[in-house]
């Protein structure tokens, strides 16, 4: 290589001083690479309690306990109990290098205490990295979550999932504000209207711990009086916490906290606020600058400083029950807390579920209902359609719509809006024999068959077309809808009224809030919007649909859906009207015409006491293939007082899977194990160790275990 090619290519030391300042520049400007979590090999160890005991984020069973990592000097003032940690996981005993356990993969962690010395005796790894110095697990919470995980045979680290939220550190940067000084005692309001409402807020306020199952009656107050409460419990310088099942009516409690108390003193946790926000009010209620908190089921969590009060609203309602593991309800979670924090508690519905009525059947809580007088002033009046009036009535029954049902219509739509709802969204709906009423099935599949809007039958399961149905119970040629879709009604409501625009709420759009002139409102159950100045009348459609459900909680549910549509009509003495076609001599129709929901609830909860089925037993679901739910029922050790009932084949041929149920066209059998009350804890504790000892074995197919299942069938 010549000198000419030299100073042309070798770079800097022919190089004009421009340009050697340049390259200078450039270098210093230029990003190395992200260097990943030291080992800290050779780091001198924290002076002070060198051990940090941490529960790693893994979820599986066999490793449901902490590990220790030593601390490294550098880490020492950050590393502090509750902050988010990460660290290597996996490394076996001959990775050890200068007595120092290394390798492994990187793993999240959270760092539950400081120790002088660890109860392990080999080398310990050394903390990776504190993520964060804030400190977001407490020791409330960390002793919550381990209760949660107990009853319902969870990992820790599963409900630690479910209880913190995301990092976001643009929110950690953040200060939150200072907090406000606690408000006045407010006026007992709308509260005067039950026989002890008053005396309830009254406790709140000078610091007790009441206990109540509220039956709300109709009507918008419920969050007015869920706000009272709050501020009643904030009056004697505590928190207070309140989970609600969607964020209509976690907006509806916001506002009326807001309207009583003004803003800055209640956080608002909910899905629709986005990760950042969420967890910004979130830490504002860890740091103490919030004392009160409204959120839809997360919220279940949510880490209020000195707990005086925890409420949760309608808790019969499907979305207060976890879908991840270890699926948790949330009325159990706060049940848990009213007795770890010795807090109040507020269980409030315009319904009453069993679980309810046995909080007050055993004495732990006190009943907060108003009076007959009160409870007849406040509701709608209810009529009842029968199948002797659909028989008589042949028109009728090709629209769905007795002359009851049409009445009520006309005469509601001369004073405001009208609300139809109807057990299912969409159009398609299922057939059903018309005169033994069996259902529908493919020849083939043995799946459910459909009317298309062209008419044509058609499988939901396989799709092949049915052209000469027979029912094989009867003989029976003719058939008629079995539950017909919200937007098919919506049509042929369309059709009646002309004149009348026609509004649908369901899974695609759900409407919040409807004016008040003449509509129809065609809803799906829990999708109702409310109406201003409250609807005229209500068509509550196909009830023996809902009632037919083969679940334990079918008449208990439809019973709550249909008292939570009728709470939104008005008052009978305003000419509010229900009309509920179903046959009229069922125990929850009853219920619905008098307005007497504990009663039901009472009942039902004898026949189960008679019947040994929750919430008088504790129960629990084992379900996979065969051959795994026989080997986990052989080794699992039960209380002496344990039954299994089953196994029984489960199969999911067609529609949306459940979570941790069998995919489509699997086949899978489920036990039932049943204890008396006492034995949950026992129980639980026995399905973890099996299934944890599974898991550490390795192999062989899933088994899917749930405790309290909500649909046992």
């Amino acid at each position: 290589m010549s000198s000419a090619d030299g100073e042309r290519d070798g770079g800097a030391q022919g190089a004009p001083p421009e340009q050697l300042a340049l390259i200078r520049e450039s270098v210093r400007q230029a990003k190395g690479p992200k260097a990943k979590p030291r080992t800290w090999r050779g780091a001198a160890l924290a002076a002070e309690l060198p051990v940090a005991r941490v529960l790693v984020d893994k979820g599986v069973l066999h490793l449901d306990r902490y590990f220790d990592y030593a601390v490294p000097a550098e880490l020492d003032a950050d590393a502090q109990p509750g902050v988010r940690v990460r660290v290597r996981f996996g490394a076996g005993r001959h990775r050890v290098r200068d007595g120092r356990r290394e390798g492994g993969g990187l793993i999240d962690g959270f760092l539950v205490e400081r120790l002088a010395e660890s109860d392990y005796s080999g080398p310990l790894a050394a903390l990776a990295q504190v993520v964060s110095p804030e400190p977001v697990l407490s020791e409330e919470l960390l002793g919550l979550a381990r209760a949660v995980a107990d009853r319902y045979a969870g990992s820790l680290a599963d409900v630690l999932q479910l209880a913190v939220p995301p990092r976001s550190a643009r929110a950690e940067q953040k200060p939150s504000p200072a907090p406000l000084p606690p408000p006045g005692v407010p006026d007992v309001g709308s509260w005067r209207r039950y026989e002890r409402g008053a005396g309830f807020l009254e406790a709140l306020a000078s610091g007790g711990a009441p206990r109540a199952v509220w039956n709300a009656l109709p009507g918008p107050e419920w969050s007015e009086e869920i706000a009272r409460a709050v501020a009643a419990t904030l009056a004697s310088g505590r928190g207070a916490l309140v989970v609600v099942p969607d964020g209509r009516a976690a907006g509806r409690v916001d506002a009326a906290l807001t309207a009583l108390l003004g803003e800055g003193r209640h956080a608002l946790l909910t899905a629709d606020a986005g990760p950042e926000k969420r967890y910004r009010q979130w830490l504002a209620v860890r740091r103490g600058s919030v004392r009160a908190v409204v959120g839809t089921r997360a919220a279940m969590f949510a880490p209020v400083q000195d707990l005086g009060l925890v409420v949760i609203w309608d808790d019969g309602d499907d979305s207060h029950s976890e879908q991840h593991a270890p699926q948790p309800h949330a009325r159990e979670v706060l049940l848990l807390r009213a007795a770890l924090d010795k807090c109040g508690f507020l269980l409030g519905s315009w319904s009453c579920t069993v679980e309810a009525a046995q909080l007050v059947e055993s004495g732990w809580a006190r009943p907060l209902v108003a009076s007959r007088d009160q409870v007849r002033g406040a509701a709608p009046l209810v009529r009842t359609v029968g199948d002797g009036d659909l028989a008589r009535d042949e028109a009728a029954r090709a629209a769905r719509l007795p002359t009851l049902a049409w009445q009520a219509v006309r005469e509601g739509l001369k004073h405001g809006p009208v609300l139809v709802q109807v057990p299912r969204r969409g159009y398609v709906p299922r057939m059903a024999c018309a005169q033994c009423r069996a259902p529908a099935r493919c020849r083939h599949c043995a799946g459910p068959l459909e009317a298309q809007d062209a008419g044509v039958l058609r499988c939901g399961w396989c799709g092949v077309e049915e052209n000469s149905w027979h029912c094989p119970e009867c003989g029976g040629f003719r058939l008629r809808a079995q539950v017909v879709g919200a937007r098919r009604t919506a049509e042929e409501l369309g059709r009646a009224f002309p004149a009348v625009p026609v509004r649908t709420s369901g899974r695609e759009q759900v409407l919040d809030t409807v004016p008040g002139t003449p509509a129809l409102v065609v809803s799906t159950p829990g999708a109702e919007p409310v109406a201003e100045g409250g609807y005229a009348a209500a068509l509550l459609l196909d009830g023996w649909a809902m009632l037919g459900r083969p679940d334990l909680r079918a008449g208990e549910d439809a019973l709550r859906r249909w008292i939570a549509a009728s709470s939104l009509v008005r008052p009978q003495g305003d000419g509010g009207t229900v009309v509920v076609v179903a046959e009229p001599t069922l125990r929850p129709v009853q219920a619905l015409v008098r307005w007497d929901p504990v009663g039901h609830a009472v009942r039902e909860l004898a026949e189960r006491a008679e019947l040994g089925f929750p919430p008088v037993s504790r129960m629990a679901a084992v379900a996979g293939a065969a051959e795994a739910v026989a080997e986990f029922l052989a080794a699992v050790e039960l209380p002496p007082d344990a039954e299994v009932l089953g196994p029984v084949p489960v199969v999911l041929a067609g529609g949306p899977r459940r979570v941790g149920g069998p995919a489509v066209g699997e086949r899978w059998e489920r036990a039932l194990i049943r204890v008396r009350p006492g034995s949950g804890g026992a129980l639980a504790a026995a399905l973890k160790g099996a299934q944890a000892a599974r898991m550490a074995r390795g192999g062989g197919d899933a088994v899917r275990v749930r405790v309290d299942p909500p649909d046992i069938g």
